[in-house]
């Protein structure tokens, strides 16, 4: 196809075949070479779309039809979830979704030259509402407060929703009795054009094994109008509620949540079960929100990391600790770093709540702590690492090839940084061993987690 022409016209409707879903989610159909993308679209199936949008590189539309449906498609009755892109993959059978996860980190290795076997992705038995976690919008509807979610490409608009299907299902139904209080109290709502008003959003952090409930109230202004009073009441009306916290989160920050954090009623964090270990959870800790399969992933990596009890370990990316402490029986020291300092100091406090004697968490950047270990004469035997989803630097796998440990475990929740990272490390020396492990820690979704396990190729 030529650069200066596109085949597609907007508002125009067209049909075509799948040929492809992507990482992301979207399924591709071609017209002429040129590339449109579609959502609630599987491979192999015959649409008629309309042209939404177009670029030079690919095109997007909205399915009008489906002509011929994939043996896969189901109808899940829960089309919401698609607008409001919390389960792009609501309508495909699970057994599918996994296989198609398996295919497309398959695919991504393959982009970047490297010829690995990836192995059937492991699932879940339910793979409905898990989520330990939710951030919700707030904003009044022919007033009256409403949750819910922003309508994708329309920002100022909240769809009311109360059945987020990915969501432990008690967090839902928390989410609504803390609306309807703060309903209720007539709080005011920021608002993005008039620059006044303080809430924003609603935060939910429930324990799987603990049931011990966390609400976070996320605000534009440093107080929240008859905050000791909303707090009163929240604490009646939550069954399990322990911490009452008000996020202070000026809409300049564009996050979620900040680190501002103030607690309104009960402790300054919840505590949960990863493997036996007690971990303590505050507002802005890193905790997988999938705990279920958290705890199938971290003892696959330690399975597949083949960890010994003469070992030597490095957690990088260690968060508040849950890697390191949940191999920390399994090997003789683990020694964590981690740039922020507030994980490091729930990194300790888990540490000291669960006796463990052979872990250490530190504050600093992973390459020059990495650098200084070295300099300081320390062999690891296995370093591993999880990064957000941005993957790691160069300078992070620099330091791993320089320190040369035995085996060196990398989990990530984005397979496409992953074989990215995995072909600058073969290219430094390293090889796969093994196979490649997708984990769905997020069904539904189109997300994948992935585990896979470098060795020098000269020790």
């Amino acid at each position: 196809m030529s650069n200066t022409v596109i085949p597609v016209k907007l508002g125009e409707q067209y049909e075509g075949t799948v040929v492809d879903v992507l990482y992301t989610g979207v399924g591709v159909i071609m017209v002429d070479d040129y590339p449109i993308h579609l959502e609630n679209a599987f491979e192999g199936e015959k649409i008629r779309f309309e042209v939404t949008q177009v670029n030079r590189k690919f095109g997007r539309a909205k399915v009008v039809e489906i002509e011929v449906a994939s043996p896969d498609r189901v109808d899940s009755g829960k089309d919401y979830l698609l607008e409001a892109g919390i389960a792009p993959y609501v309508n495909l059978a699970y057994d599918a979704q996994l296989r198609l996860k398996q295919q497309q980190v398959q695919k991504l290795y393959k982009a970047v030259g490297i010829d690995v076997d990836v192995a059937p992705t492991i699932g879940m038995d339910n793979p409905t509402h898990y989520r330990n976690k939710t951030v919700v919008p707030v904003k009044y509807v022919d007033g009256k407060l409403t949750t819910g979610f922003i309508k994708k490409r329309t920002p100022g608009d909240i769809v009311p929703l109360d059945d987020y299907f990915v969501n432990d299902e008690k967090i839902d139904q928390i989410i609504g009795i803390v609306r309807d209080i703060l309903d209720a109290h007539k709080v005011s709502v920021f608002d993005d054009d008039t620059q006044e008003g303080e809430m924003r959003y609603i935060m939910v952090r429930r324990g799987y094994y603990s049931h011990e409930v966390m609400v976070v109230l996320v605000t534009q202004t440093p107080t929240l109008t008859d905050e000791d009073a909303i707090a009163t009441d929240i604490a009646a009306a939550v069954a399990g509620i322990k911490s009452i916290i008000l996020n202070h989160n000026p809409r300049s920050l564009h996050v979620l949540t900040s680190g501002d954090n103030r607690t309104l009623w009960g402790a300054d964090a919840i505590h949960d079960k990863l493997l036996d270990i007690d971990f303590e959870i505050g507002p802005n800790s890193f905790y997988q929100v999938n705990p279920q399969t958290t705890e199938v992933l971290y003892d696959m990596a330690a399975t597949k990391g083949e960890l010994k009890e003469s070992d030597t370990v490095i957690d990088a990316y260690s968060g508040i600790g849950t890697i390191g402490l949940t191999v920390a029986d399994r090997v003789d020291k683990v020694l964590g770093v981690e740039v922020i300092e507030r994980a490091v100091i729930d990194a300790q406090k888990n540490v000291a709540n669960n006796n463990v004697q052979n872990a250490e968490f530190v504050t600093a950047d992973a390459p020059e702590q990495m650098q200084k270990w070295k300099d300081g004469g320390l062999k690891p035997d296995v370093i591993f690492v999880d990064p957000p989803r941005r993957g790691l630097t160069e300078e992070l796998l620099d330091a791993v090839a320089d320190m040369n440990p035995d085996r060196f475990v990398y989990v990530s929740c984005n397979p496409e940084t992953m074989a990215r990272d995995a072909r600058y490390l073969i290219d430094k020396g390293f090889r796969i061993k093994g196979d490649i492990q997708p984990l769905d820690q997020f069904p539904q979704t189109a997300h994948v987690e992935a585990v896979a396990v470098f060795e020098p190729i000269e020790k």
